[in-house]
């Protein structure tokens, strides 16, 4: 299994949490995204790319994907042997994850800014989307058994 490696450029900043920015498509089918004229689709992405390594060079980072679409996902479960089952794709998802960000701040309100950021990338004409971000913090150890 990959651990995963942090970008922050400068080690001897204390990290002190974690948190999965996730961003979310709601609505059926396809994205919306798939519709937009060339240059609204270069707007997003190059806004996306600056983002991520504007992100980077602050030490905020640890890792940044965008997600295949879910007609490309498989629900896989262990068959009783092991073995993997896998079931479908899901087009009748009504929400699915697009791509999500792991950062690394000092506070959950810096993990707010950076999230209420990357809801603000642009779309058709340029406007803000206001998408809405997920924000969860990722745990350092598994919760306690009493």
């Amino acid at each position: 299994m990959r651990r995963e490696q942090s970008l922050n450029p400068n080690p001897e900043r204390q990290i002190d949490m974690k948190f999965m920015l996730a961003m979310n498509h709601r609505g059926n089918g396809a994205p919306q995204i798939l519709s937009w004229a060339k240059d609204d689709l270069k707007g997003h992405i190059n806004y996306m790319k600056q983002f991520a390594t504007k992100l980077g060079k602050q030490g905020e980072l640890v890792a940044a994907e965008g997600l295949a679409f879910p007609n490309e996902a498989k629900l896989v479960k262990a068959n009783p042997d092991g073995t993997p089952n896998t079931d479908g794709v899901f087009p009748e998802t009504k929400e699915f994850l697009v791509g999500y960000w792991i950062v690394e701040v000092e506070t959950v309100k810096r993990a707010y800014e950076i999230a209420a950021e990357a809801s603000m990338a642009p779309g058709q004409q340029g406007k803000p989307l206001h998408l809405d971000i997920e924000v969860r913090q990722v745990m350092s150890a598994p919760p306690p058994v009493e």
